[in-house]
């Protein structure tokens, strides 16, 4: 491994590209008039924006380390969760993103609320701003920590953690949503950018033969379809748990469904979401595929930890000035990734509780509210990051606890917008099962108690949801009339095949929704 120094001009490009950076999301923000505004950018957003911003909020930060690095440790089976993103993005765009956008929510639990009733939105955003404390927010902090590390290796980890925390939560405080997304998208297109130089480079040390990445990746690591005994990523596991967890993370998870709630119409919305899914194929290529040839350059019995990869390449073969731009982006993308998580929380927060009791505030006492709980949740987030170090890599962390505790939500989700008999208790009790999942998780992942591979662990949570979510819909009474307008049916396609009418290809949402869905098979067919 490379040392991490930097030079004069790379800390002066650092420096600046910072400060320009924070100045420009301010400015961008600086007129704030009320929650809206605050959290869903005005709903003003283009689909560019959108779909770089969905896009960025995944990638920006540990994902380029923890892909890279799992690229490194098992070979290219960690794609599996980006082409299965690009298909639920897919489904999200043809069949459910209309359901949000024409209802005018503010947050993903307000649609529980419009389904089911009030407690289902409220355990639902509850969970989900744990969550975002304990999964996003940490894992931002944690993967920022480790790049601040290499710079400055004398310093404490909590240190790194603690300025990560203050720079990422700052502009957010002022400029909302709208400095997030936008500076979301400057920072996905200029690592975008830096992973495509940075695997041209390196892969340019190995003759640019394509064999020898099959050569140097580990022992059956160049396959999406693992043996089913797999540790990391067994090839059932993309159907008992991938599919799943991606449905979460892109359909269910308010942080990130914000983005497409910003959009200016629904057009823009399922463009984005279009766009998001195609930028997660050439991931493979970007992240994963550097990871691999770093087992050519890298000794394996010398690489600690795999999620410095990626950052020791780009110290190795990109030139003085260029590794300030990168490191500068990527700790700022971090960042970005914590505020992006800080304002979504804060949204749910405010929408889903404080607004929704018996006193009325001004819309300048509820943006007041939010920059508070902004501060509070960065605080929170920071103490539990160092709980992360006890796991083998970033993507093991976020991955496995998404796999134990997120089930219920994909369920009572699903079933909701896909199954009009789903009754209003099935809705609230399904979501009881959250606590079991959170126990599992902590008694096999953190106590070793039992081992069982994460994915399998999803599947098994998917039934157990799936089962009592039926059972109790079909021993309840049937949910009000009233559903049937936001559960999808025959109908709901007729009515927009008929609007499509027209319509020009390459607007044809359907047109462009079919066009993509070859080419993600296109794309991992060769990788079987």
């Amino acid at each position: 491994m490379p040392d991490f120094d930097l030079g004069p001009i790379d800390m002066l490009v650092i420096v600046v590209f910072v400060i320009a950076m924070v100045g420009f999301a301010i400015w961008v923000g600086r007129r704030q008039e009320g929650t809206e505004s605050y959290f869903l950018a005005g709903r003003t957003m283009v689909w560019p924006v959108v779909g770089f911003s969905l896009f960025a909020t995944q990638f920006s930060g540990t994902q380029y380390l923890g892909l890279a690095g799992a690229g490194f440790e098992t070979g290219i089976s960690v794609w599996n969760f980006e082409w299965v993103a690009t298909v639920v993005l897919l489904v999200f765009a043809l069949l459910i993103l209309p359901f949000y956008l024409q209802s005018r929510i503010t947050t993903v639990p307000e649609f529980l609320e419009r389904r089911y009733d009030r407690r289902a939105r409220y355990a639902f955003s509850g969970f989900t701003v744990v969550t975002a404390m304990l999964l996003d927010s940490a894992g931002a902090m944690f993967a920022g920590s480790l790049v601040l590390s290499l710079i400055f290796p004398e310093v404490p980890l909590g240190v790194h953690i603690a300025l990560i925390a203050l720079l990422g939560g700052g502009y957010v405080l002022v400029g909302g949503l709208k400095s997030v997304m936008i500076t979301d998208t400057i920072q996905g297109i200029v690592l975008f950018a830096a992973g495509a130089a940075l695997f041209i480079t390196v892969f340019a040390e190995f003759g640019y033969e394509w064999s020898t990445l099959p050569e140097l990746a580990p022992e059956g690591g160049f396959t999406v379809a693992p043996p089913a005994d797999d540790d990391f990523l067994p090839w059932p596991g993309i159907f008992t748990g991938a599919i799943w967890l991606s449905f979460y993370v892109w359909v269910t998870n308010h942080i990130v469904v914000q983005r497409i709630l910003a959009a200016k119409n629904i057009d823009h919305g399922r463009w984005g979401a279009l766009f998001a899914g195609a930028l997660q194929l050439p991931v493979l290529v970007l992240l994963i595929f550097p990871g691999v040839l770093g087992r050519g350059i890298y000794d394996q019995d010398e690489v600690t930890n795999s999620d410095l990869v990626w950052p020791a390449l780009v110290f190795d073969y990109l030139p003085v000035g260029m590794r300030g731009v990168v490191v500068a982006a990527l700790v700022f993308a971090l960042m970005s990734t914590l505020d992006s998580v800080l304002n979504g929380a804060s949204s749910l927060v405010v929408n889903d509780f404080i607004k929704q009791g018996k006193r009325e505030f001004t819309e300048r006492q509820l943006l007041t509210m939010g920059r508070i709980l902004v501060g509070v949740f960065m605080v929170v987030a920071a103490l539990w990051a160092p709980v992360i170090t006890t796991f083998s890599g970033i993507v093991a962390y976020f991955q496995s606890f998404l796999g134990y505790v997120t089930m219920p939500l994909v369920v009572v989700l699903l079933g909701g917008l896909f199954w009009r008999r789903a009754s209003t208790a099935a809705g609230f009790w399904t979501l009881a099962v959250v606590p079991f999942g959170l126990v599992a998780f902590l008694l096999g992942e953190v106590l070793g108690l039992f081992d069982i591979q994460f994915l399998y662990a999803t599947g098994i949570m998917f039934l157990i949801s799936l089962v009592v979510f039926v059972a109790i819909s079909l021993a309840t009474d049937p949910p009000p009339p009233r559903t049937a307008e936001i559960t999808w049916s025959r109908a709901t396609w007729r009515r927009e095949s008929a609007e499509l009418s027209g319509v020009p290809w390459y607007k044809n949402y359907r047109v462009l929704t079919l066009a993509l869905g070859v080419v993600t098979v296109a794309s991992v067919v060769p990788f079987v």
